[in-house]
């Protein structure tokens, strides 16, 4: 192993997952946090309660759950009490996504209370710098990939929606998530276009040098021309320009997404479980 590939070399441990979790919690938390501006009816709002991340962002939304439980402080019954009484005031179920290197204490607690794992999650990571040349190039020299200006948020929302207009039932939905997405505190949204026109989307999370990869999504008739990959490329070399050595995402264990990560030099952190409140 060379001696550059040893300084990139990250181990999977309780530091790095900290990092991982933290910045999922931040960005889901700017994403609470834009809600509750755009609107502010919805009632959406955080806490964070022994270093763990509690998001309501609507009894039925994928983010009212919370992030980095027990990985930061030890939670007992008093930690635990606050945070679902937090859920149970809104009137939302209470969700936990749980690292497998949080302290030892947590499972035994979450089995006393009654809680049962119901989702497997893959947390990915690789390393990035703006030395390296091992980020993926462009495959399709007619895609060009650029950050949205500020008066684009419709036009990205728009596109991001599209890709996802299989799942008709939920278009307002997907459309709310892509408006607040873009407009998220700290966000930037990236556009890919063929000859001009815009076909795929992807934003990214940053904190404290880890990158979060999300908001995939490419039009039906944009699809397996390399927009996707053109989109991870740039986000991987704009996120090292802004001084990050990691980046992240989380798959399906075993899916395509994982597959195509693995691909570019992403690696299992870990497998996160989710758990729900019976």
């Amino acid at each position: 192993m060379g001696e550059q590939d040893k300084r990139q070399f990250i181990f999977s441990d309780l530091d790095l997952a900290r990092r991982l979790e933290r910045t999922e919690a931040q960005t889901n938390a700017e994403f609470v946090e834009t809600r509750a501006r755009l609107f502010p009816d919805s009632g959406a709002e955080w806490t964070e309660v022994a270093g763990a991340h509690a998001m309501f962002d609507g009894a039925a939304s994928l983010i009212t759950q919370t992030f980095g439980l027990g990985l930061f402080q030890e939670i007992t019954s008093v930690e635990m009490d606050a945070i679902e009484g937090f859920f149970r005031q809104r009137g939302a179920p209470v969700y936990h996504e749980v690292s497998p290197l949080a302290s030892e204490g947590l499972l035994p607690l979450l089995n006393e209370r009654g809680y049962q794992p119901i989702e497997f999650t893959s947390v990915m990571y690789r390393p990035i710098s703006r030395q390296a040349n091992d980020l993926p190039a462009p495959g399709n020299d007619k895609i060009t990939v650029r950050v949205i200006q500020e008066d684009e948020h419709e036009l990205w929302a728009r596109t991001a929606m599209r890709g996802w207009s299989e799942f008709t039932e939920f278009a307002d939905q997907i459309y709310a998530l892509s408006v607040i997405g873009a407009n998220r505190a700290g966000a930037s949204s990236f556009l890919a276009e063929l000859d001009g026109q815009p076909i795929a989307t992807g934003g990214i999370g940053i904190c404290e040098g880890v990158v979060l990869l999300a908001g995939a999504s490419t039009v039906p008739e944009g699809r397996r021309q390399g927009a996707q990959l053109a989109l991870l490329g740039s986000r991987l070399r704009y996120a090292a320009e802004q001084g990050c050595d990691i980046a992240m995402m989380c798959a399906q264990p075993g899916s395509t997404s994982q597959r195509n990560a693995e691909r570019h030099g992403f690696r299992i952190a870990y497998t996160r479980i989710k758990w729900r409140l019976a």
